[in-house]
């Protein structure tokens, strides 16, 4: 049995590897089984759109929770503070730019950017949670796009 289409919608899932990694791997699946291109890009997209809601609900439901446990406090403390040196720094020269940095934040596809990280600022600065869902959702398309285009480059080239 053949999971790699599992193993992209996991890695899309992950905070971590999220579109980078998951679209990719997709793509060489559906190339390898004769499966759509565009059939897997949708549903990575999807997946990784679904994501924000998941990630809101987590922070705003059962954050607290994992809180009282010392490794999650810790670890979201680091996280927390390094985001928020940034966030800072950002606001004070671009007050009114929140949407179109966090359309750029999440489009932009290197590692610490993405779905998790958005939803985390958004949820910090208490942005607008529309606003900041169709900003997110406006990112993981360009990102996917990116990422997308890339991935039949490389592997036009390879062929």
């Amino acid at each position: 049995m053949d999971f790699r289409l599992l193993y992209a919608i996991i890695l899309t899932l992950m905070p971590v590897t999220e579109l980078r990694v998951g679209l990719p791997l997709g793509i060489i699946y559906a190339k390898d089984v004769g499966l759509p291109v565009i059939l897997i890009f949708m549903i990575i997209l999807l997946v990784n759109i679904l994501l924000i809601f998941f990630v809101f609900y987590f922070l705003d439901n059962l954050h607290h929770l994992f809180m009282k446990l010392k490794f999650y406090r810790k670890f979201f403390e680091k996280i927390l503070r390094r985001i928020q040196k940034k966030v800072d720094k950002f606001e004070n020269r671009h007050p009114s730019m929140e949407f179109l940095m966090l359309v750029l934040f999440v489009g932009i596809p290197i590692p610490g950017t993405g779905v998790w990280s958005g939803v985390l600022i958004s949820w910090l600065l208490g942005l607008e949670r529309k606003r900041s869902i169709l900003a997110m959702m406006a990112g993981v398309l360009i990102s996917g796009t990116i990422i997308f285009l890339g991935t039949i480059g490389f592997i036009g080239l390879l062929s």
